[in-house]
């Protein structure tokens, strides 16, 4: 004789009903992670257009700016096409009916390259967001880059100027004095503390050649200015590359908030950058050595 397993009763002896509990799964950090960021898009804002990105790296380790919202992969071309997996992105599509896209590629603040046909709709829309940020006052355009080195004025400010750390050379974000630590608050907002403190040691300015460190070879009869951090401690250096501040770097249990902004310099992709005069404040007849820049460029 079969014994018929009953089915748990649907109410209780009260008659309430019994409600049942879902096993609801998380996303878990390891607490022992120095990092508390998830493999995931990080959103933040275009310093040209204001308009909404996610960071993520690709399999390199670099990072790259995909737009915030997939698109039908007939809509965007083939070259233009990448996709997430795993949370990292990679630059091809992955057979399915929808991919990401590179925010550089629909950017409205970049005049060049233009964007695709296809893409010319989406360019528009976001030019059109950008124009009602700055109306509102909530976004704020970077000054525009002179067209000539005869109308620069006596002071170079790069705005995303090369800096050399543990024998690297990378591209920064935004100006040295306003490259901000990564660290996350207690209220989860990111810190406004900047790299570059008055009791730190900092970088100098200096005239070198036009080439990365990895072996590429220089532009001809071509310099530019570099922040170097080549003498300062070694752990100094660390901390920069880590983007801390130095309360944040002392204390490594401290969440971040933000990925580190560096970009590896390119001579040839990043040549707009490069400027061929030190940020000093006076310059003299003949200087064209180094700057030393102590508490701020």
């Amino acid at each position: 004789m079969t014994k018929n397993i009953e089915a748990p009763p649907s109410r209780h002896w009260d008659g309430s009903p019994v409600l049942a509990h879902r096993v609801r799964r998380s996303l878990q950090i390891t607490p022992d992670g120095v990092s508390q960021l998830l493999r995931c898009g990080q959103s933040d804002r275009c310093r040209e257009c204001g308009n909404r990105i996610e960071w993520y790296h690709r399999s390199n380790h670099r990072p790259v700016r995909l737009h915030p919202h997939e698109l039908p992969a007939a809509r965007v071309p083939a070259t233009c096409r990448w996709h997430v997996s795993s949370g990292v992105a990679h630059p091809a599509e992955d057979g399915s009916s929808w991919c990401r896209l590179p925010h550089a590629v629909v950017c409205p603040a970049r005049d060049t390259p233009p964007a695709p046909p296809e893409l010319a709709g989406l360019r528009r829309s976001l030019a059109v967001r950008s124009r009602s940020l700055i109306d509102a006052g909530v976004f704020t355009p970077p000054p525009a880059s002179p067209d000539s080195p005869a109308t620069q004025p006596a002071v170079c400010r790069p705005a995303r100027p090369i800096v050399q750390l543990l024998y690297v050379r990378y591209l920064a974000a935004r100006p040295v004095d306003e490259i901000q630590c990564v660290a996350q608050t207690r209220r989860r907002h990111r810190y406004a503390t900047p790299l570059l403190a008055p009791d730190a040691p900092g970088g100098t300015w200096m005239l070198m050649a036009a080439a990365a460190t990895s072996g590429q070879l220089a532009l001809p009869a071509e310099f530019m200015a570099v922040y170097d951090l080549g003498r300062v401690p070694y752990a100094e250096q660390l901390r920069w590359r880590a983007q801390r501040c130095p309360q944040h770097a002392a204390s490594p249990t401290a969440a971040d908030l933000a990925v580190a902004e560096w970009e590896p310099f390119d001579p040839l992709r990043h040549h707009e950058h490069i400027h061929t005069r030190l940020p000093a404040t006076t310059r003299h007849p003949g200087s064209t050595g180094r700057a030393r820049q102590g508490a701020r460029p």
